[in-house]
């Protein structure tokens, strides 16, 4: 994976789960702009015009010892991908939500919606 990705972030101690773009990626972590996977929907849900935006996305670094799985955001069968489901909130690409830091990053398959 590559900066640019869209990724579920597993992590341990305490457990918890990111959704975001990976910034940079090393061997001592990973650099994600994202949030917490549990605020997904609400998060997604304020991003559509005339919505009071109340959360928001952060940096943050995960160093790798904490790392339990990294996953792609893709679409598995048919389950979408978090890509996905922002864009049937919202009706645009996650990336312009992400923040400038990503706004030149390539869109990948996984972004974009399936016809």
């Amino acid at each position: 994976m590559d900066a640019g990705t869209l990724v579920l972030v597993h992590l341990v101690q305490p457990k918890e789960k990111y959704w975001g773009v990976i910034l940079a990626l090393g061997p001592a972590g990973v650099t994600l702009r994202g949030l917490e996977l549990d605020l997904f929907d609400d998060w997604a849900r304020q991003q559509r015009p005339g919505a009071d935006a109340e959360l928001g996305v952060a940096t943050l670094f995960v160093p790798l010892h904490r790392i339990e799985k990294l996953f792609e955001d893709s679409r598995v069968g048919s389950v979408a991908s978090y890509a996905e489901r922002f864009f049937d909130i919202v009706g645009s690409d996650v990336r312009g939500f992400l923040g400038r830091q990503v706004a030149g990053a390539a869109a990948s398959p996984s972004t974009s919606r399936p016809n």
